[in-house]
Parts: structure tokens; C-alpha cells; sequence
């Protein structure tokens, strides 16, 4: 899985890294699926904001959140992001498992 990690009108700390690194470890247990994130942290006046986009096989993830503290908004991100992967994960088991339609040939 390919990280990266950028900031606008914020300076990427190593323990935010860490940080991010961290909550994306869940990510991995769910589903092995995982081509590259990249995640991107900002600064709007008050508000920190963090996006996500995740580009798995077969599918592109694109998750936002915004709080108050730069690390609940990665906390908040995280949870979304988890969400969505086993919404995708479910939505693509659902297809697999289901069997294929009988072909009926009129004679």
C-alpha cells in the first residue's frame, strides 16, 4: 500500500504521520485490497479537515471529515473510511455469492 500524505497551510508532523499510519492499520485488516491512500490534512481558519482518498481494486474511496482538533478529525476520517471499505467489501461479497440466473431454452 502506497502512503502519502500532504498538508495545506499545515506543516505534517512526524507524529501526525504516525498518527495517520496508525488508524490505517485497521484499514488493512479488513480488506487487502489497498492500491494507494493519500491523505490530506488542512487548515481553514477554526476548522482542521482531513480527506482520504483510497484507490482499492476496482473502486476509488473518497472521505472527508472536519472538527475542531486535527487529530479527531483523522479519528473521524478513519471511522468513515472503515465504514465505507466494509460497505465496498460487503457490496462485493454480495455479488460474488450470489449464484448466476438458471437459462431456460424454449424449444
Amino acid at each position: 500500500m502506497n502512503l502519502k500524505i500532504t498538508g495545506l497551510n499545515f506543516d505534517v508532523t512526524e507524529a501526525v504521520k504516525k498518527h495517520v499510519a496508525a488508524k490505517l492499520e485497521r484499514i488493512n485488516r479488513h480488506t487487502d485490497n489497498v492500491i494507494s491512500v493519500t491523505v490530506t490534512l488542512s487548515v481553514e481558519k477554526v476548522n482542521k479537515k482531513a480527506e482520504a482518498d483510497v484507490h482499492l481494486v476496482g473502486k476509488d474511496l473518497h472521505v472527508e471529515a472536519v472538527e475542531s482538533d486535527m487529530y479527531a478529525a483523522i479519528d473521524v476520517l478513519m471511522d468513515k473510511l472503515d465504514r465505507a471499505v466494509l460497505k465496498h467489501k460487503g457490496k462485493s461479497n454480495d455479488v460474488r455469492s450470489a449464484p448466476a440466473p438458471a437459462v431456460v431454452e424454449e424449444e
